[in-house]
């Protein structure tokens, strides 16, 4: 019996991936969503999303993707808990995906939409206040700091952009940098120092985060060139030491940056024709749930339009 052939398998089901299930499932494509190591995505654990269209008080991360999946679901999107482990293409044009539950499967399709992970410091009290005061986007979760004094940690172009746009709610934004200079663009460099609001203290890595139990109080700064350690002040932490697409399934079959993301064109396709990314795992720039959900939404349609030309249906 000829193993069945699948329209098209989204990989992730953050937002990208459930936009591009909802166009696919509506175009009639059965498409199966996988869910990846984090089932939803990085808005999983993300508290109250308040920049996503239509919501005019909000939405919690979770209630979005829960929401997204269920209107995918209702136009008969299958969504399964599993992981990709490889990802090869066949003789015949399609592809065979190997799953972490030792199955296969064959697709004629397939939307990458694994999402990029945010590095952390891997430490037990920074996982015990994350999403209540450690945090990873300031774009997200800036405005829950209003008034208040905050740190980022990092120092390139996007600790800069960071520290910059918090500085439109908090009173004070700290950079805590391991090093004696910011590795950022010189543009960047200047915007930071010339701003009032930001400070720096340098030579400096977060090697506890401190709180009441509830919520961030500070953290426990140790001197990179003395070893020395002390307590900082701060109201929340802002991590912003860099991002990892989750691509290495892949074994170099797709093109990939010098980072490791996705390389793909503006219509979402990549290198191989039928492979299609959608999300943070090919956005280097925005890494937002909107522009995520954009994305899917264009790869969808691309994947559906790729199929008819093959007249499949």
């Amino acid at each position: 019996m000829k193993a069945k052939i699948e329209n098209m398998v989204i990989l992730g089901s953050g937002i990208a991936g459930c936009t591009a299930a909802i166009y696919a499932a509506r175009a009639n494509l059965h498409p199966i969503v996988y869910s990846g190591e984090q089932d939803g995505g990085q808005l999983t654990v993300t508290s109250e999303v308040e920049n996503f269209p239509g919501f005019e008080h909000g939405i919690m991360g979770p209630q979005l993707i829960e929401n997204s999946k269920k209107q995918a679901q209702r136009f008969g999107a299958k969504f399964l808990i599993d992981i990709a482990t490889s990802l090869t293409t066949r003789p015949d044009g399609t592809f065979e995906i190997m799953l972490g539950s030792g199955e296969k499967v064959h697709t004629h399709t397939v939307i990458i939409a694994t999402g990029a992970s945010a590095r952390w410091l891997g430490l037990a009290s920074e996982k015990k206040y994350k999403g209540r005061g450690v945090t990873t986007c300031a774009t997200c979760d800036g405005a829950f700091f209003k008034g208040k004094e905050v740190i980022v940690v990092g120092g390139g172009d996007s600790a800069m952009e960071e520290a910059l746009f918090l500085t439109k709610f908090c009173t004070k934004v700290t950079i805590v940098h391991r090093r004696d200079s910011l590795r950022a663009s010189k543009i960047m460099q200047d915007r930071a120092t010339h701003n009032d609001k930001l400070a720096f203290i340098w030579n400096s890595e977060v090697t506890e985060i401190l709180g009441d139990g509830k919520v961030v109080k500070g953290v426990t700064l140790k001197d990179t060139s003395n070893g020395k350690t002390r307590e900082f002040n701060c109201n929340g932490v802002f991590l912003a030491i860099g991002h990892v697409p989750n691509t290495n399934f892949l074994q170099g079959l797709i093109e990939v940056d010098e980072k490791g993301y996705l390389k793909a064109t503006k219509d979402m396709h990549t290198n191989i024709a039928g492979i299609f990314a959608a999300g943070d795992v090919q956005d280097v720039r925005f890494r937002q749930a909107i522009t995520a959900a954009g994305s899917g939404c264009m790869a969808a349609m691309e994947a559906e339009k790729y199929l008819a030309n093959k007249g499949i249906e």
